[in-house]
């Protein structure tokens, strides 16, 4: 197990919109980010989608399930997480399970990619979009 993902998962956790300042000491200023619905480069980019994302939901909260390193400096992070957005299922928490992978050196992370179902976050909870979604998977399932 280790001890830099059991400990970024911790510190990474605890962000909210009041202490995004804390982002440089997760990251290097390098950082290139991207999950299914951005994609950005370097310390402020990254600084400003956080504090972007969290000025838009009321709630965001992660778990984290499984710490695996692959190698020193190369490892994922399953997790889950619930967000509340008063535009998306009428302020009720979304529930998703995802994974991050993640490089670091010298205690900071310099590639960081989120992989989760966009459709089941965002997606699913638009008015018409979602109906059409969650026909298609029923149809399909």
């Amino acid at each position: 197990m280790s001890e830099f993902l059991r400990d970024y998962a911790r510190r990474f956790a605890e962000l909210d919109k009041d202490n995004l300042h804390r982002l440089g000491e997760l990251y290097s200023d390098d950082i290139a980010f991207a999950d299914p619905l951005h994609e950005v480069h370097g310390l402020p980019a990254l600084q400003k989608y956080f504090a972007d994302l969290y000025a838009n939901v009321t709630d965001l909260q992660f778990e984290f399930h499984a710490y695996d390193q692959v190698r020193e400096g190369k490892g994922y992070l399953r997790w889950t997480m619930t967000v509340r957005h008063a535009h998306l299922k009428h302020g009720k928490p979304i529930t998703v399970q995802g994974c991050s992978h993640l490089l670091w050196t010298d205690n900071k992370v310099f590639q960081h990619r989120d992989y989760f179902d966009a459709g089941a976050m965002l997606y699913e909870h638009l008015p018409v979009m979602g109906r059409m979604i969650r026909w298609l998977k029923g149809r399909l399932g």
